[in-house]
């Protein structure tokens, strides 16, 4: 056998060339004129999708990856953290296994072992995980429905308190104008 007869075992098929004429018309799909009816618009990034995402969202509509929280299963924890350390949410930061500035909850998945003590604070907890770390001696303070209200709560408080003393003050404003008024009239 030589170079020559050489051939390939699957035939290269063609790339379907539109836009010059055949069975599907004078356009081919196309359209008549503008950007999309030229060659070479497959490049064209959807800039309007990254803008949306970027303007922040009002009105009740949350992205849904707000909502989530950072996982982390036993086997990691055991990887990173020492015998009988404090694992909150300040403490993972530290060593960088959570961007920082994120305000997502952390919580420990009970994937894999662990032979250490761990103290878990303000962090959710499987059930599996709750039992593994009892077992070898640590706690597990939970955050309670309750304080995740709260959190929800001073959020709203604060913005409340500001309305508050917007409004004391234009009451306040308004007692002003009128004693002066009265003063005036007589």
């Amino acid at each position: 056998m030589q170079i020559h007869e050489v051939k390939p075992k699957n035939k290269a098929q063609k790339k379907k060339r539109i836009g010059r004429g055949g069975k599907r018309g004078t356009y081919s799909g196309k359209g008549i004129k503008g950007q999309n009816s030229r060659a070479g618009t497959r490049k064209m990034k959807p800039l309007i999708r990254e803008s949306l995402k970027r303007y922040p969202k009002l009105r009740g509509y949350n992205f849904s990856a707000t909502k989530k929280a950072y996982v982390f299963n036993i086997a990691t924890l055991d990887k990173f953290f020492d015998d009988g350390s404090d694992i909150n949410p300040k403490s993972i930061l530290k060593k960088g296994l959570v961007p920082k500035g994120s305000r997502k909850m952390i919580k420990v998945l009970g994937n894999g072992d662990t032979k250490k003590k761990f103290y878990i604070k303000s962090c959710l907890v499987s059930e599996n995980a709750k039992k593994i770390i009892l077992k070898r001696g640590g706690t597990v303070s939970e955050i309670k429905e309750k304080e995740k209200e709260e959190r929800g709560k001073k959020e709203g408080e604060s913005q409340q308190k500001k309305k508050q003393s917007e409004k004391k003050e234009e009451e306040s404003k308004e007692k002003e104008s009128k004693e002066v008024k009265k003063k005036k009239k007589p």
